[in-house]
């Protein structure tokens, strides 16, 4: 099994600093944060990625927050699709194997119906990034708010009718059953699709009766240890970044108590 952690966004004041900030950290991950825009361009994202492999770090990405593929605007779903698009093109760049983002809101519509029309943007999405060669996978992911689509029953169906992969947020999960989570239960699901390894995030959570609020510094809930021995007992490949409002800090705080339950990186 292989364990991979480190920040969501760069710890550092650019992408490359922060890449090689990691490696100082002794982590071996991090997720590049395009959430405002991808604000990035072709040279830069091939240095980066040069650099990232030479110092053995795992990237990955995440496409900007103003996605909505329900929206009742063809316009709208247009770009939230180019917006995914073009977060992959910078992926290929970056060698980052994952493109997380959020699929949209439900709205009126009825949950089966959202689940069509998302399933008809990935799959033309799929067929995009196949044409063009880009060594990437998109990963829809489990929301934290009622109103999101993105339960880890919708996303792993996602992932089975489409072939794409699935971002697991325990934190969304945590806030969105408010305040209960069931790590075996979820990996006993995730066990039945056809993923080989898993890009998960992990923060402490605020909620209320609609759901997630704010990540939150990890001290709290949901708990990280018994995740962290979920994972050992069943040998399972993931890559956990942290969310939390100290990225890199509580990606510390995650490796030590992998190296408590027996994990040696």
């Amino acid at each position: 099994m292989k364990i991979w952690l480190g920040p969501a966004g760069s710890p550092e004041s650019s992408t490359l600093k922060g890449i090689k900030r990691v490696k100082e950290l002794r982590l071996n991950a991090m997720e590049v944060e395009f959430v405002r825009g991808v604000h990035m361009g072709k040279e830069l994202s091939e240095q980066c990625g040069r650099l990232a492999r030479e110092l053995g770090i795992k990237l990955s990405v995440h496409a900007p927050y103003y996605i909505n593929l329900l929206s009742r605007s063809e316009k709208v779903k247009k770009e939230s699709v180019q917006r995914i698009l073009i977060s992959c093109e910078r992926a290929a760049e970056l060698g980052a194997k994952y493109v997380v983002f959020h699929p949209g809101y439900y709205g009126t519509l009825p949950k089966k119906t959202a689940c069509k029309i998302v399933k008809q943007a990935v799959v033309g999405m799929n067929e995009f990034i196949e044409q063009r060669k880009w060594k990437v996978k998109l990963a829809p992911e489990t929301s934290g708010k009622l109103s999101q689509f993105g339960t880890l029953d919708e996303v792993l169906s996602l992932s089975l009718e489409t072939g794409c992969s699935f971002c697991i947020d325990f934190a969304h999960i945590y806030a969105r059953n408010l305040g209960k989570i069931d790590y075996e239960k979820i990996f006993d699901k995730i066990e039945k699709s056809e993923i080989k390894e898993m890009h998960s995030h992990f923060s402490n959570v605020s909620f209320g009766l609609k759901g997630e609020r704010k990540h939150l510094v990890m001290d709290s809930s949901p708990p990280f240890e018994p995740l962290a021995r979920v994972i050992m007992e069943r040998g399972i490949d993931i890559t956990i970044i942290s969310e939390s409002p100290v990225t890199w800090k509580d990606s510390l705080k995650m490796k030590k108590i992998f190296e408590n339950v027996g994990y040696k990186f």
